[in-house]
């Protein structure tokens, strides 16, 4: 896959731990852990809206087109 998701830097930049971001995301820990690893086929935006509000950051802090 072509996009990288860099949900992982940004956890690790906010010392936030992934059940505390899931929590605040709205979103199971298991579906935050298939988008962390880059298995997920797509991303609504309201959940990528939702990760920037959490970890206070920006849409492209989160993912990388390589």
């Amino acid at each position: 896959m072509a996009i990288i998701v860099n949900v992982d830097v940004m956890l690790a930049r906010r010392k936030m731990s992934c059940g505390e971001l899931a929590e605040k995301v709205g979103i199971t820990p298991a579906n935050l852990s298939i988008l962390k690893t880059g298995k997920a086929k797509a991303v609504r935006l309201s959940t990528l809206d939702a990760l920037c509000r959490a970890l206070e950051c920006q849409p492209g802090d989160l993912l990388e087109y390589q």
